[in-house]
């Protein structure tokens, strides 16, 4: 038998964009814009990105190193509140294998001419599969390249 383990691991990140709520939201929301900012490192290859962005609906996206693993992400949107509030959580796979499953956060709060975006994430990493130290730099990642989109 494979030996099992968990770890529990919580992080939050901050963000502030040059743009008002709305749009931040709508880069969220709209499928095209996501699917620009919300991806692998750019030597990895897409495997498809779909986006119903409802309270009740699903997201997944996936893609890889060429040649390497599958890594694929599914989320459940529980509550969306336009322009202030998102939560869902999710799954992460790679090779087909689950490595975690999140809850997460996103706020939205007007800032002067901006936005402040805060992410708090609760993740139970399973099997040793992820260091949790990984999956906040890649969101700070992700988060960086909403920014460049913006």
């Amino acid at each position: 038998m494979t030996a099992r383990s968990i770890e529990h691991a919580s992080f939050t990140i901050e963000r502030r964009y040059g743009v008002p709520p709305d749009r931040v939201f709508a880069a969220w929301a709209d499928p095209a814009a996501k699917a620009r900012w919300f991806r692998g490192p750019d030597d990895w290859v897409a495997s498809g990105h779909e986006l119903d962005f409802r309270v009740g609906g699903l997201e997944e996206t996936s893609g890889g190193p060429p040649g390497g693993p599958v890594h694929t992400y599914r989320a459940l949107y529980w509550d969306i509140v336009p322009d202030a509030r998102i939560v869902y959580t999710y799954e992460m796979l790679t090779g087909g294998v689950r490595m975690s499953v999140s809850l997460a956060t996103v706020v939205l709060c007007s800032d002067g001419d901006g936005t402040r975006l805060v992410v708090t994430e609760h993740g139970a990493f399973l099997d040793g599969i992820e260091d949790p130290a990984l999956r906040e730099h890649g969101t700070g990642a992700l988060l960086d390249a909403l920014g460049r989109t913006l």
